[in-house]
């Protein structure tokens, strides 16, 4: 997709059309950063430097320098929050030009040298000039900006820019990575502070596309049980997470969950994990009050004096961790499982954020059982439709998620009918005119019509190959095996995954006349689905066991 895309507002009210336009310089669609070039009339305002290579700025530099344009790549930056797909090629950007204004929240300067740890020279990280919170800034003539919390991780900030010209006032606001609900560290996004903007144009994440998600809270409890368990079962826990944000909630998930306080157990954090630590106790008066409360009565995170011990793994202590029940906090990123899974420790319980592979030494999978988790930290698909609903803006560009997440999102009719939808791909210049009668594109299809047939015995359902050509069927289609759920009204099909077929057929039928989870009618995909089972819908052991129990024998009589 290279065309040049030109949208019209939808209301034809005779006023000078403005030059609004949004190029993408990436967008978060595989694994690139998030890098948008806003422009505002005469002002040109960089949202973001999430690249690896500022070369593409450099060359749109060039293309304008020979047409008399400013030797800057923008006018200014702004930066929505430290997280290195945001954040990453701040530093070689200031270098390339270093009289580009930089600016952000005063949590978020503060993070953001954690992107470069590896540099030497510390004092040339301190680059970005801090802002106010909900303080109007007029940073040009008449062009202001003002920093609204937008949850996700400390200092993460939706940025409101505000232009005016004699005709009118314009309005942009760009989400970066928000969510709304509260999390142990950071408080949500609060709805109220944006409601009654009159937005020109939102520029929004969508990085879980339309799926839903539990509550917050039920996701941490469900993160902590599975823990629970493991560890009752004898098991040691190896913890993926991101080094900054995630990794923190976590630690003071396990630090204040019920389950675990109290408990003679010994948590390990390791090395970026416990640098992001440390930068958060630096930010203390920033935390949520609830958390500055906590930190009045104990160590917000280091703590060897009451249980659980949460303590550094330096190299010197590998050699014990593992030998009894301990869990362990890693970064996801940079982590070597054959360090921490030794043939003398264990076994192992891996805990990896969906999405991620992991691969496991052959010598060592008796040792190790991997599953999946998700402690989300961006807005579901409800919470996204909710924020746009609320802000009711006339054009609104989907940012950051995979392409076919984002084309969930834009083809939602609730959207369509409503506000000029776009999802831009790197390079292709969204021009947003305000003024014109607006003609709606079609949005893209995403829904299949099938049939169902009943055999005797047997259920098929028949849909078009069609279906295929989306990139998510490969792995839906994998093992060639579904997985079918009433929810409501509606049946949903899940793929299965070799992980989990492997993990279910390497136990499930070892024991013909023992009765457990995995010779259970109810256990199906490593989760209990009997509504009176105490352990419905939560992930179950194989050979764990509860009163509701109906043997699996009993199930192919019937």
């Amino acid at each position: 997709m290279s065309e040049r895309i030109s949208v019209s507002s939808r209301f034809d009210t005779g006023e000078p059309i403005c030059e609004l336009e949004c190029l993408p310089y990436g967008v978060h669609h595989n694994g690139e950063g998030v890098c948008l070039l806003v422009r505002l009339g005469q002002y040109r305002i960089l949202l973001d430097c999430g690249l690896d290579d500022v070369s593409p700025l450099v060359k749109g530099l060039k293309k304008s320098a020979r047409q008399g344009s400013s030797p800057l790549p923008a006018d200014f930056a702004l930066v929505s929050h430290a997280h290195s797909d945001h954040a990453k090629g701040l530093l070689q950007l200031h270098e390339t030009f270093p009289l580009l204004p930089i600016y952000a929240s005063e949590v978020t300067s503060k993070l953001l040298p954690l992107n470069w740890l590896e540099r030497e020279d510390k004092d040339n990280l301190l680059f970005c000039q801090a802002l106010p919170l909900r303080t109007p800034i007029e940073l040009k003539d008449g062009l202001v900006v003002e920093l609204f919390p937008a949850g996700h991780l400390p200092g993460a900030v939706a940025t409101l820019l505000t232009y005016t010209t004699p005709q009118r006032i314009y309005k942009l606001l760009y989400t970066g990575d928000f969510f709304l609900s509260n999390s142990r560290l950071v408080e949500g996004l609060r709805l109220e502070e944006l409601r009654g903007l009159e937005l020109d144009v939102l520029i929004i994440e969508g990085s879980y596309g339309t799926a839903r998600h539990s509550h917050r809270r039920n996701q941490e409890n469900q993160l902590a049980e599975r823990v629970n368990r493991a560890i009752a079962e004898g098991y040691s826990v190896l913890m993926l997470t991101a080094a900054l944000g995630l990794g923190q909630e976590m630690l003071m998930l396990l630090r204040s969950h019920h389950h675990f306080t109290g408990r003679d157990i010994d948590i390990w954090v390791d090395d970026t994990v416990a640098v992001g630590c440390d930068a958060y106790l630096e930010l203390l008066p920033h935390l949520p009050a609830s958390v500055q409360n906590f930190a009045r009565h104990q160590p917000l995170f280091w703590d060897e004096r009451v249980r659980p011990r949460v303590r550094r793994l330096h190299p010197q202590s590998r050699s014990i961790v593992g030998k009894s029940s301990c869990i362990v906090l890693t970064d996801s990123l940079q982590v070597d499982i054959n360090e921490y899974c030794q043939l003398d420790t264990g076994p192992w319980l891996i805990l990896a954020p969906e999405k991620v592979d992991i691969k496991i030494n052959s010598l060592l999978s008796r040792l190790v059982q991997v599953e999946s988790y998700l402690l989300a930290q961006h807005s579901d698909g409800p919470g996204t439709t909710q924020l746009i609903h609320n802000l009711r803006p006339q054009h609104v560009i989907f940012v950051h998620g995979s392409p076919t997440y984002l084309a969930d999102l834009t083809s939602l009719e609730e959207l369509q009918n409503r506000y000029h939808v776009h999802s831009p791909a790197i390079g292709v210049l969204v021009e947003l005119p305000i003024g014109d009668t607006f003609l709606q594109p079609a949005p893209p299809e995403t829904n299949y019509e099938g049939e169902l047939t009943e055999l005797g015995h047997v259920v098929s359902i028949t849909l078009p190959e069609s279906i295929a050509a989306d990139p998510r069927w490969r792995q839906f289609a994998d093992t060639g095996l579904i997985e079918a759920r009433w929810q409501g009204e509606e049946l949903v099909l899940r793929g299965l995954s070799q992980r989990e077929l492997l993990s279910q057929n390497s136990d499930k039928f070892i024991w013909h006349d023992v009765d457990c989870c995995g010779t259970c009618r109810h256990q199906r995909g490593g989760r209990c689905w009997n509504p009176t089972s105490p352990l419905f819908n939560f992930r179950v052991t194989l050979e764990g066991y509860c009163p509701a129990f109906e043997s699996l024998n009993k199930e192919r009589s019937d």
